[in-house]
């Protein structure tokens, strides 16, 4: 049985890209919006792409820029340069 990863970001301007990223490159990721929030979990793993979020945003962005957002997170992290995961190991 695959165990779902989440990841909770603020609903806001600055995180609004970083969802839309995670969407496209997650397509089996479910998305809940709230007025403050969004909740999103993935079957087994979850990664953020730091060239997606560049180009939703039209800019350079590093991916400590991620925790700004952040509200919580599910699943072991994996984080480098290029990019931000969530994965639960065995």
């Amino acid at each position: 049985m695959v165990q779902n990863v989440s990841i909770t970001l603020q609903n806001t301007d600055d995180a609004r890209p970083i969802i839309e990223a995670i969407q496209e490159d997650n397509p089996k990721a479910v998305i809940n919006a709230y007025p403050a929030m969004v909740k999103i979990d993935a079957p087994g793993r979850l990664v953020v792409r730091q060239d997606t979020v560049e180009e939703k945003l039209g800019r350079d962005w590093d991916v400590q820029e991620l925790h700004l957002s952040l509200i919580s997170l599910a699943g072991e992290v994996d984080e480098e340069d290029e990019y931000f995961a969530l994965e639960w190991k065995p």
